[in-house]
């Protein structure tokens, strides 16, 4: 059984996807990001960036319990427990493994500033938000050009690289972006959408948080936006 540490957000998604497609036996943890949880000294002991998600795996293959955070590396642990969404040929495993960095490294954190700046900053910043809006449409194009010849992400085959990205893309009007300009992304979101073990993930989102989807309340925005080193509880 794994214990999954999750609250409804795009890195969240990325971990109930796999665990979906796998079939793998999972009990989701609650982690109210809004009311501070990811502040609790329990769960900082398995996640010290005080980020959700983690998981505790209660059966590794070496026995014993093993807690993973971070979401790329949670799907390179899976990958490997399962053997599944991660090539084992060296070439298709370098490229999962470097789209894989690519979505942690910027299309993440770039999209999450968009999202940041655009919807949450109470002072709307015109020069952020274009900043972002920007940055978010050139790695849409990126990801686009990438699809042009192929299916998936890294090649033929669905991988955790396209695990990693996909639900970044999914509030694609808020970060002010057009699918229709982008075709092989387009055609790829689809097909990712429709696949069962998706729509079983993202149908987990209403059940944990009741409010997905609806807008974030303004002391939930102190709690996840006011937080240093000083007053994050330990």
């Amino acid at each position: 059984m794994i214990d999954l540490h999750y609250w409804p957000t795009p890195n969240g998604h990325k971990v109930t996807m796999f665990l979906e497609e796998a079939g793998l036996p999972y009990a989701i943890k609650p982690v109210n990001i809004g009311k501070g949880d990811q502040f609790d000294p329990a769960f900082l002991k398995i996640a010290p960036n005080n980020r959700m998600p983690a998981i505790v795996d209660h059966d590794p293959s070496g026995g014993g319990t093993i807690s993973v955070f971070e979401s790329g590396a949670i799907l390179l642990y899976l990958a490997e427990k399962t053997g599944r969404f991660l090539p084992q040929e060296l070439c298709g495993r370098v490229e999962t493994l470097q789209w894989l960095f690519w979505q942690m490294g910027g299309l993440g954190p770039m999209l999450g500033q968009n999202h940041h700046f655009s919807q949450y900053a109470p002072e709307k910043i015109p020069y952020a938000i274009d900043r972002y809006v920007n940055e978010t449409n050139r790695l849409y194009g990126v990801l686009d050009r990438r699809l042009a010849d192929r299916a998936f992400v890294a090649g033929p085959d669905y991988t955790i690289a396209d695990m990693a990205a996909y639900p970044w893309i999914v509030p694609w009007e808020k970060q002010g972006q057009d699918l229709d300009a982008h075709p092989n992304l387009k055609r790829w979101f689809e097909a990712i959408a429709e696949r069962p073990a998706t729509q079983a993930a993202y149908a987990r989102a209403p059940e944990v948080n009741p409010d997905f989807g609806k807008t974030m309340s303004e002391d939930a925005k102190k709690v996840m936006f006011g937080q240093n080193a000083a007053n994050t509880r330990r």
